[in-house]
């Protein structure tokens, strides 16, 4: 049972969306008017591309090499194993990422809390800047685990580069995106991850209502809901694939409703309304669940 060890909150840095065709599911996020960067490989096996908001990203990641994987070893977590036993039942949302300032830190803030028990994990690659010109990014995890929801990947993310990273002219979204609103988990009973979410986000007031739990960060909402509640919110009727909380869908903020929608009928993507927001039904978006929001009215 985590135990509740405080450190100051983290909000959202980036989403890993796990997929078995990268190239495709570049091509659907483009369709549906986001700028998406190009193939990057890492050494142990997985390929991603990037969509970058301001201070956040979608990860879009396959599994391109799995001879290179790594296996889980004590006190190891394997990214790339984590993820192609994610993606031997499904496509999705494997992982939430949280931003951090000291991996390390926070590291033994979740060894002390119950929560942890792994190594940092670093490593580095090669980018672009905006110019095409070569830079270094470079990064440390370091991981969480809700025991009650093995199937679902937590960690916090420290960027050593960030300068490098983050490109303004990257985060100009054809389909009027501006930024993150928050990613929503559903579960069985939202409650008993009540103190997971806590230690995890270094939130210590949580809000509960009939909908769920959530955890509001510096930089986007942690929620976990009910089946029906994701129902209601969404439009979607969710069947939750493992044990615990799943990650299940990814709220976006965008200026105008009406001009997304003018995009996403452009691109040929299947959309509904639902209680003022447009929403992407997992079936469309490669196991997802895409919500989008009025900026500023969420």
């Amino acid at each position: 049972m985590p135990t509740q060890t405080w450190s100051r909150p983290r909000g959202l840095d980036h989403v890993v969306h796990a997929v078995r065709d990268l190239d495709a599911a570049a091509d659907f996020y483009a369709r549906a008017g986001f700028q998406v960067g190009g193939r990057n490989r890492h050494p142990w096996g997985t390929h991603n591309r990037i969509v970058q908001l301001p201070g956040f990203f979608i990860e879009l990641l396959e599994v391109a090499e799995p001879e290179k994987i790594e296996p889980f070893a004590p006190g190891q977590f394997s990214f790339g194993a984590f993820q192609r036993d994610f993606l031997k039942t499904h496509e999705g949302l494997s992982m939430v990422l949280l931003a951090s300032s000291d991996a390390r830190a926070d590291a033994k803030l979740f060894d002390e809390a119950g929560i942890g028990g792994f190594a940092v994990f670093d490593f580095a690659r090669e980018g672009a800047g905006p110019d095409g010109a070569p830079v270094k990014v470079a990064f440390s995890l370091a991981f969480a685990r809700d025991e009650l929801s093995p199937h679902t990947g937590f960690a916090v993310c420290q960027h050593h580069f960030p300068q490098n990273f983050w490109t303004p002219v990257r985060q100009v979204h054809e389909n009027g995106t501006v930024g993150v609103g928050g990613v929503v988990l559903v579960a069985d009973n939202p409650t008993d991850h009540h103190v997971f979410l806590s230690a995890f986000t270094g939130v210590r007031l949580l809000h509960s209502n009939s909908i769920g739990v959530k955890s509001v960060t510096p930089h986007g909402d942690l929620d976990i809901m009910e089946v029906p509640s994701f129902r209601d919110q969404f439009g979607v009727v969710k069947t939750i694939a493992g044990e615990g909380a799943e990650l299940s869908g990814l709220r976006l903020e965008v200026h105008d409703l009406d001009r997304l929608e003018a995009q996403l009928n452009a691109g040929g993507i299947a959309h509904h309304r639902r209680v003022g927001r447009v929403v992407i039904a997992p079936e469309n978006a490669f196991g997802t669940t895409l919500i989008f929001e009025q900026a500023g009215k969420a």
